[in-house]
């Protein structure tokens, strides 16, 4: 009998599902997640934002939409930089819904109530690499300022 429980511990783990196709949708999620990891706090709020963007942007209902962003978090952890993600961004959408893209990036950073330097500067480095002008930038961040 305590082989049997033994064997049933060390059973291997099965091997992880394979990575999203890192499309538009994804890669904006993982942005998502960068900027709200960036201050070495995720936090409930940053999550729940996220959640709240992906199911209204996708047409998600909130479950589909966790598990969008459980797939994004994977993808913000073993995907080493931004560029690529902004890439996707700025090829696969239009101009208005890359601003757009910088609304929820300032919504998530914005979210938890705390002001992070590094939140800002990764935000803002975004936008550059969505390729969004000035004023856009300053819009977006203005239409995500919790009341």
């Amino acid at each position: 009998m305590f082989e049997r429980l033994k064997s049933f511990f060390h059973r291997a783990a099965p091997p992880p599902a394979p990575l999203p196709e890192l499309d538009a949708a994804h890669a904006l999620g993982a942005l998502l997640v960068k900027v709200a990891l960036v201050d070495d706090a995720y936090l409930f709020e940053e999550v729940e934002e996220i959640d709240h963007i992906l199911a209204e942007a996708y047409g998600l209902k909130p479950l589909a939409a966790a598990r969008m962003r459980a797939e994004c978090e994977r993808l913000a952890f073993e995907t080493p930089g931004i560029e690529e993600m902004a890439r996707r961004i700025r090829e696969g959408v239009d101009y208005e819904h890359r601003r757009a893209a910088a609304e929820a990036l300032w919504a998530v950073a914005l979210s938890d109530g705390l002001s992070s330097t590094r939140e800002t500067e990764l935000v803002e480095l975004i936008e550059q690499q969505l390729g969004l002008e000035s004023d856009d930038s300053e819009a977006a961040r203005a239409a995500a300022v919790i009341p």
